[in-house]
């Protein structure tokens, strides 16, 4: 699976992250936060979640308004 990493500016498409790239990070550092892109479903995040705590590791996400409008939201996760 394939998640959109959050934008660096407002023009920017999103790039994108694969599960095993967030694995690796996470198993190399012991703990790693990530944001997400708003593009992402609601439905993609709890995916990742279940799959990283099938594999033991803890997992908190949240959603970041940055913003006063709707849209301006990002996803937090901290996988440890």
């Amino acid at each position: 699976m394939e998640i959109k990493l959050a934008r660096n500016s407002i023009n920017e498409k999103p790039k994108t992250i694969t599960l095993e790239k967030i694995e690796e990070a996470v198993t190399k550092e012991g703990q790693k936060f990530f944001y997400f892109d708003k593009d992402n479903s609601h439905k993609q995040l709890i995916s990742l979640v279940e799959y990283f705590e099938k594999k033991g590791f803890s997992v908190y996400h949240r959603t970041i308004k940055y913003g006063l409008d709707e849209s301006d939201f990002m996803y937090e996760v901290h996988i440890l």
